[in-house]
C-alpha cells in the first residue's frame, strides 16, 4: 500500500482488499495478463528514508509479480523510480531462496496522460512497461450505467467493482479527480453487499491517494472503520491478539511452576486466575 494510507487500522485494509481482489481481472482496463492470486504487502527493502512505496504489488495466476503504479504524467524519472522498484522485489525474494521472479511493471496513467513510451533501452538493460491509459475511458456513461444498476439493487459483477475504483483516475486534474472521487464513494455506499462496498472504497482510496484530499481522505476512513465487516475484521484482529498474549501467559507461568514460585506471584504477574494456573500444572505434569 501507499504511505497516505499508513494508519491504524492498515492491516484490516489490506485484509479488506487482499480478499476483494483475489481472482479479479485487469481485462477491464485493458490488460491481458493473469487474474489476480493475491495482494502482496509492499513494505520492500528501501533504498532511501524519503522513498514512496509501491502503489500495489500482485501475484498473479501464473506466480508472476505484478508491481502497480498509478501516474498523472509521464517523467523520464518515473522510469528510474520503476527500475528501482523492481530491484527491490527481486532482492526481497532473492533473499528469502526463491531465486529470479518473473516481473510484470504495470503503469496506470490517469485521464491526464493520453501517449507514453513504453520501453527504456540503454546498452546494459531494457526495461519494458504494460501500459493503461485511463483517457480511453469515458468515466461518465461508466458511471451511469453502474448508478443505474445500483439503485434498481443489482448486484454489481467483478468488471463493475473494478471499474469502480478506478473511475476517479479517469477524469483530468485534481480538483475533477477529487470531484468524482466523492461521486463515487457516495454510490459505493449505496451498494447493498457489504463486502463489495468497502471493497470499493478501500480500494479509491488506494488507487487514487497520490490524487486526493488528505482530510477528506481520513474521512472516508472514520467511515470505512465504522462499517460492518470492518468491524467483524477488527474482531478477529483482537481476538488474535488475545490468544497470543494468553498464549505467552501460559507459557511464562509454566516456567513460574516449575520453578515452585508461589501460585499468588504467578497471577500477579501474568494476570492468570488460580484455577487457570492449577490446570497448566495438572495439563503439563508438574508436581509442587
Amino acid at each position: 500500500m501507499s504511505e497516505g494510507i499508513a494508519y491504524q487500522n492498515k492491516d484490516i485494509e489490506f485484509k479488506l482488499l487482499s480478499q476483494g481482489f483475489k481472482e479479479k481481472s485487469f481485462h477491464i482496463y485493458g490488460l491481458d495478463i493473469p487474474k489476480i492470486k493475491e495482494l502482496l504487502p509492499t513494505n520492500l527493502p528501501k533504498v532511501s528514508a524519503d522513498e514512496k512505496r509501491i502503489d500495489n504489488l500482485f501475484l498473479l495466476e501464473d506466480d508472476t509479480i505484478a508491481i502497480v503504479d498509478y501516474e498523472s504524467d509521464d517523467k523520464e524519472s518515473n522510469r528510474i523510480k520503476y527500475m528501482n522498484y523492481i530491484v527491490r522485489v527481486l532482492e526481497r525474494y532473492y533473499k528469502e531462496g526463491a531465486g529470479i521472479v518473473n516481473i510484470r511493471m504495470i503503469v496506470i496513467y490517469t485521464g491526464d496522460v493520453e501517449e507514453a513510451e513504453d520501453t527504456l533501452e540503454i546498452p546494459s538493460l531494457t526495461l519494458r512497461m504494460e501500459q493503461v491509459f485511463l483517457s480511453k475511458l469515458d468515466g461518465e456513461p461508466i458511471y451511469q450505467a453502474i448508478k443505474q444498476k445500483i439503485e434498481s439493487k443489482e448486484q454489481l459483477n467483478e468488471e463493475e467493482l473494478m471499474q469502480l475504483i478506478i473511475l476517479p483516475l479517469t477524469d483530468k486534474g485534481k480538483e475533477k479527480k477529487q470531484e468524482r472521487v466523492k461521486q463515487v464513494v457516495e454510490l459505493a455506499k449505496q451498494i447493498e453487499e457489504d463486502e463489495q462496498q468497502v471493497f470499493v472504497i478501500a480500494g479509491i482510496l488506494v488507487n487514487s491517494d497520490k490524487f486526493i484530499d488528505k482530510s477528506y481522505a481520513e474521512q472516508v476512513r472514520r467511515w470505512l472503520s465504522m462499517s460492518k465487516v470492518f468491524q467483524i475484521f477488527e474482531e478477529e484482529k483482537q481476538e488474535a491478539v488475545n490468544e497470543a498474549r494468553l498464549a505467552a501467559q501460559q507459557e511464562f507461568a509454566v516456567k513460574m511452576i516449575e520453578l515452585d514460585m508461589d501460585i499468588v506471584q504467578i497471577m500477579k504477574v501474568t494476570g492468570l486466575t488460580r484455577k487457570q494456573i492449577e490446570e497448566l500444572r495438572d495439563s503439563s505434569s508438574i508436581t509442587k
